[in-house]
């Protein structure tokens, strides 16, 4: 769903940390993550499953992945059209 967003935080080794975030940007977009061999995959993708944006990250760096899906006024998450 438009909104729904994806941080990643990775270890950048003697630098510390850094932060990427892959965003749903248009209506009938949604994120998806997948880990396959030792790869950490996050895909912005059309209602179809195109894949419009990819980012990719090696598993051992991956410190935390956190996901925030967009919620409606009452605080809950809206019905999938689909």
């Amino acid at each position: 769903m438009k909104g729904d967003r994806v941080e990643i935080v990775i270890d950048v080794g003697g630098e510390g940390t850094r932060t990427y975030e892959v965003v749903a940007t248009r209506a009938g977009r949604r994120v998806e993550i997948s880990n396959r061999r030792g790869v950490v995959e996050v895909s912005e993708v059309t209602r179809t499953g195109g894949p419009v944006r990819t980012a990719r990250f090696m598993a051992s760096r991956v410190l935390a992945l956190v996901e925030h899906p967009v919620l409606d006024e009452e605080g809950h998450r809206p019905r999938d059209p689909r």
